[in-house]
């Protein structure tokens, strides 16, 4: 064996990693002396607008102190400042990570409500996209409101699922206000357009529902006039059965 040979190779490899691992060294910046210029906190949209937003979660840093702006670099815990933000009720998902340039960023996922509760019992809250109920808020949010008899069992899991449905279709987003449901849990709903009552019955078949609807209201009420009926029901599979108004004489 060639003993000198194998020697200058190994000596050549020693070298090669010497010099990968002094420039690597080199073009690391030094954490000590980066400091944290810039919080960029990203939040992710939805179907709906949720109560987050960058102010708030800023907020909720400087509360539990661990705002990291003005901080050295090497002293942000990216780790911390996870754990605490997905411990709000208001956070699904957080993630947190650094950059060279003196910048943390943060993304997060928010629960996003899908619809307001405000039943006859006096209770009032909100029910996220998982069907879970969610803390008071101050903050205006632009949802469908549903009334009656409801429990937060129901309001879980039948509400939720339904309201996303509507949520989802940008036709039944903007025309559906309202959601009422009645003692025997079926459900009418109030649109903003047209002074009249659409009433789907129990929350079941409801694409197909739905879909016969808003067939009524492109063929039927658009030639009729939209206040020409105060009920119109779609409840049983083929069939819709409207209430014409009554209109009061004039005397």
């Amino acid at each position: 064996m060639n003993w000198k040979k194998i020697a200058i190779i190994s000596l050549d490899v020693c070298i090669a990693c010497y010099l990968l691992l002094a420039m690597t060294s080199w073009n690391k910046p030094d954490d000590h002396l980066n400091i944290c210029t810039e919080v960029k906190i990203a939040i992710e949209e939805d179907i709906v607008d949720g109560f987050l937003t960058p102010d708030k979660v800023k907020q909720m840093l400087h509360k539990k102190r661990l705002y990291p702006v003005t901080l050295p670099m090497s002293q942000v815990n990216t780790r911390q400042i996870e754990e605490s933000l997905c411990g709000e009720a208001l956070v699904e998902k957080a993630e947190c990570y650094k950059t060279q340039g003196g910048q943390v960023c943060i993304d997060i996922r928010q629960r996003i409500p899908v619809i307001r509760v405000k039943a006859d019992n006096g209770d009032d809250y909100y029910v996220d996209s998982h069907g879970e109920v969610m803390p008071q808020t101050n903050y205006a949010c632009n949802l469908i409101v549903a009334t009656g008899h409801i429990s937060k069992s129901y309001a879980g899991k039948t509400l939720a699922p339904l309201a996303k449905q509507l949520l989802g279709d940008n036709f039944w987003k903007n025309q559906v206000e309202q959601l009422n449901v009645l003692a025997d849990g079926s459900v009418e709903m109030v649109p903003r357009v047209g002074d009249h009552i659409a009433y789907i019955g129990q929350p079941t078949n409801v694409a197909s529902k739905l879909d016969r609807l808003r067939k009524f209201y492109r063929y039927g009420l658009s030639e009729a006039g939209w206040n020409k009926y105060s009920r119109v029901s779609v409840e049983f599979d083929n069939q819709i059965i409207c209430k014409r108004r009554n209109y009061k004489a004039k005397k």
